[in-house]
Parts: C-alpha cells; structure tokens; sequence
C-alpha cells in the first residue's frame, strides 16, 4: 500500500524516523497491543508498538520474539516509566535489538533515555507540557507523543487540538511530534500533517480490528458507543497518585471509586506507602482491562476507550483501516489545495 503523494510527502520526516512506510503508530494498549495487531500493523504500512504494560522481562522477551514471527518490519515497545523492572526490560529491549522504545506514564527515570540510547535505539516520549517537552528533547529524547485528553486509557487534561496549537509551531519544525488523541479519521490526520506534525498515533480506531485478539463483546461495546459513552475517571482522594483514565462507562467505572477509597484508607493507616497506593491503582486497572479484553467482562472490566470510539462501527482488517485513513488524508490535502 502506498500513500498517495501529498500524504507521502508530508509523512516523509516521521516515516524516516519510523523505517515505516506511513508515520501511523499505533498507540500501545495494554493487552490488545500484541503479537498480532502490532505485526499486522507494521506489515500494513503502519508501525505497530507492543503494549508492555505490567509484564514481567521475561513475558515481553517472549512478546517480541513472538512479534518478530510475524513480521519483518520495524515495530516498537512502549514501557510504562513507574514499572519496577524498567531497566530489566530495557535490556530485553537490548538484547531484541529493538530500534524504537517509547517511554509513557511518567517523567523518564534517571538513566532510562540513557540506557536506551546506550545500544542504538530511538527514544519517544510522552510530554504533557511544552516546557517539560523542551526539557526531555535536552534530555535526549529523539521524538514526542503529544496526547489529548480525547484519548483512551491514561490521559492528561488538555485537549488535542489546544495541545497541537501550543506545541506544533514551537517544536515541529526542528524536531519530530506525534499528535494523538480522538483522531478517528483522516480528515484530521491531514490538519495535523498541515501543522507540522510528523505523523499520528492511534489507539481506539485499531483496538476492533479483525486482527485484534480482543474478545467479540469486547468489540460489540466499541461498536455500540459514542463519544459521549467514553468517560474518564475521577480522583476521589488528592493525595493518590491517580492519572485520570478514559473508558466506556459501565459497573467497572464505579469499582474503581471504590478502589480508591480502599487504597486512600491503607494509605492512613500506614499500611502503604504513596508508591504501593499507585502501583495497586495501576494493579487495578490492568486486572480491570484483562477482563473486558481477555474474558468479555464487559460490565465490570474496564473498555478503555478514546472519544473517537463512535466512529468505530464495523471488524475490519489493518491494511483496510490505514487505507481508508491515508484516503481520507488524501482527498482532504488535495481539496484544501485546491481551494
């Protein structure tokens, strides 16, 4: 599949950081971002990135070894910041020779970019404010995911567009930016392309692919909702660490108040530490995921979901996907031009 040639060119920077054929990530969600769904994307075109999450070093050896089974092309690997064994899976990473590592929940450690950088790979980084941006690019970091609270799962509160306003004329034209959150169709992938951005990543539009391993109920709810189904969490107690998480509402959304209000008890009563409190939030919600994703626990599991979800009606392959995104993108640079 190639893109046409308006696309093509404006792609072209983050397709060359990428070694993909289209600068279309897809954002790395946990349990649906695996083998299969990251091969299919990147042999699509797209570059597709593991979902690490809560895995164990010796889980996401056996992840990318089994993703390199089912494809040749470049894919990458998204690391959660907080993760006990960070540098243990950087070494994983390592010893994969994976090119792009991307770094999320959280400001870098001290000597993770490092470490990264150390054996070759390209660092990308999620940069919620544009001074922390400037900062982490000084660190090191080779490029940025700049993500809106539109998104599905972990989000920040600034919406995509005001984002894409603050950060694209300041950084994009000497250095590579990600735009992501609520883009569903190429209409928008093209206004992005139009600011400077290097590329997009997506999350919600591919979670429903055929390639997808999550479960049909999974995938009926995506199919049922709209933008306004898919909501985001609310902090019960300021002293928890709790990043705001958006997901289609349903019986899970209301345990995990309940969660926090457990967690915010352990905490006074000494039993805990702030650390502990955050890693049993994110405990929670990995287990909460694993069950709407794996088992169809729909009710109470957590369908994480961005508010670009109604624009997700239909199972459709990969390839299908990004072609309809890269013409949609097409047709739009082509009109505006012509305007």
């Amino acid at each position: 599949m190639t893109a046409s040639s308006k696309t093509a060119a404006m792609m072209a920077r983050g397709c060359a950081f990428l070694g993909s054929e289209h600068a279309i990530l897809c954002g790395a969600m946990s349990w649906v971002s695996e083998r299969n769904l990251v091969a299919a994307i990147s042999n699509a075109g797209g570059f597709g990135v593991i979902a690490c999450g809560a895995m164990t070093p010796e889980l996401l050896d056996a992840e990318i070894a089994a993703t390199k089974e089912l494809t040749a092309k470049p894919f990458g690997v998204n690391l959660i910041t907080m993760h006990p064994q960070l540098f243990d899976l950087i070494a994983v990473c390592e010893k994969h020779a994976v090119g792009h590592v991307v770094l999320a929940g959280g400001i870098p450690p001290k000597g993770s970019v490092e470490a990264i950088k150390a054996f070759g790979a390209k660092v990308i980084v999620f940069a919620p404010t544009l001074a922390l941006a400037k900062k982490l690019l000084r660190s090191g970091a080779d490029a940025l995911v700049i993500e809106g609270s539109e998104a599905g799962g972990h989000i920040g509160p600034v919406s995509t567009s005001v984002l894409a306003q603050e950060f694209l004329p300041a950084l994009a034209a000497d250095h590579l930016v990600f735009v992501a959150g609520g883009i569903g169709r190429g209409e928008m992938i093209a206004s992005y392309l139009e600011m400077g951005a290097a590329g997009v990543q997506l999350g919600t539009r591919f979670a429903c692919a055929s390639e997808s391993i999550a479960h049909p109920d999974f995938k009926k709810a995506f199919f049922r909702a709209n933008a306004r189904d898919a909501v985001a969490s609310v902090q019960v107690d300021p002293r928890l660490p709790v990043i705001p998480v958006r997901a289609l509402r349903n019986k899970g959304t209301e345990e995990f108040t309940a969660k926090q209000v457990e967690v915010a008890r352990l905490l006074d009563a000494g039993t805990v530490d702030m650390g502990e409190a955050q890693l049993q939030i994110e405990h929670f919600w990995a287990g909460a995921l694993r069950r709407a994703v794996i088992d169809g626990d729909v009710e109470s599991g957590s369908i994480m979901a961005g508010q670009s979800v109604g624009m997700v009606t239909r199972e459709e392959p990969v390839a299908d996907i990004i072609a309809a995104l890269l013409g949609e993108c097409e047709q739009a640079l082509t009109s505006r031009a012509a305007a």
